[in-house]
């Protein structure tokens, strides 16, 4: 694997030196938002890692190497290129063997952050259960991942677009911890609660904890530490579910459906509330940024 791993010296360094690191995923800069947004919210969210002392490695698919973190250059070619492949579990061989540029998704980056001994990767909201997966059976891998993966996810919880009540109930089949800080309340992405219930966690330290319990019974899951965004930026769940219901009516029109659906219906949204969408998106994966360092202090 080690021919494959190809480490950031400072990311390096501080697993070498038992300092703390986070992982990034760097779909959310070549699919999740347009340039220049994306290059200064990647820019942005590394900032605030290393205001609060700590390491971040965003994560990509390079040149036919696992990139455990990027530089300004490799940032640049990430958020301008238009062929990037969006890349989870099943895609990383072929990404690695054509050396063709790969964004992770969440399942692949905790793939990769785990390779590395990254034990902490903050990410926007995870994928899970499409709504109707009865008819299109459209599940993302990353449910998947957190079966087997051991890294800490912090996320707004999963994506709004998603069937959330599916997506908690697929979580607790395949064995894994869902966590709400501070709250009792499944977060919705842009909304700060939804009305499903979640075991609640008040502390950094409580996280760290279970996570090291875990490795200790030889336990393979992921844990999902699910951070609501703040209300003051938040948008009600009430109202972004109508925007939701256009947006899938428009990927209904136009026949959008697999790995192209969630971009596309992201891009939508940000449409439909006139940019508004996108301003909380950002705010939501800042703040779960700046858990994720708080936790990977905690090692």
């Amino acid at each position: 694997m080690n021919k494959f791993l190809e480490i950031n010296k400072k990311v390096k360094q501080a697993l070498e030196n038992n300092k703390p690191v986070i992982a990034l995923e760097s779909t959310i800069i070549s699919h999740g938002m347009p340039y220049p947004e994306n290059i200064r919210v990647a820019k942005n969210l590394e900032k605030i890692a290393e205001d609060a002392g700590v390491i971040p490695a965003t994560i990509c698919l390079m040149n036919g190497k696992i990139k455990i973190g990027l530089n300004d250059d490799e940032l640049e070619i990430l958020a301008v290129s238009k062929d990037v492949a969006k890349v989870s579990r099943r895609d990383f061989s072929r990404i690695l063997a054509s050396k063709k540029i790969g964004a992770t998704t969440v399942a692949a980056t905790m793939i990769a952050a785990n390779l590395a001994g990254i034990k902490v990767f903050a990410t926007g909201g995870i994928g899970g259960v499409h709504r109707g997966a009865k008819d299109s059976f459209d599940i993302s891998a990353d449910l998947q991942e957190f079966a087997q993966t051991p890294v800490i996810v912090v996320s707004a919880g999963a994506k709004a677009i998603l069937d959330l009540p599916k997506t908690l109930e697929m979580l607790e089949t395949f064995g894994v911890p869902v966590y709400g800080f501070q709250t009792e309340l499944f977060p919705a992405f842009y909304s700060a609660e939804s009305n499903l219930h979640i075991d609640r966690i008040d502390s950094e330290k409580e996280i760290a904890d279970i996570y090291k319990t875990n490795i200790k019974l030889g336990l393979k899951n992921g844990i999902l530490v699910a951070n609501p965004i703040p209300k003051k930026y938040e948008i009600p769940f009430s109202e972004m579910d109508e925007h939701i219901k256009k947006a899938l009516e428009r990927a209904k029109i136009y026949n959008v459906t697999g790995r192209e659906l969630t971009p596309f219906l992201l891009a939508e949204i940000v449409k439909i509330t006139k940019g508004s969408s996108l301003e909380t998106n950002i705010r939501l994966v800042e703040n779960n940024v700046a858990l994720a360092c708080r936790i990977a202090k905690k090692f």
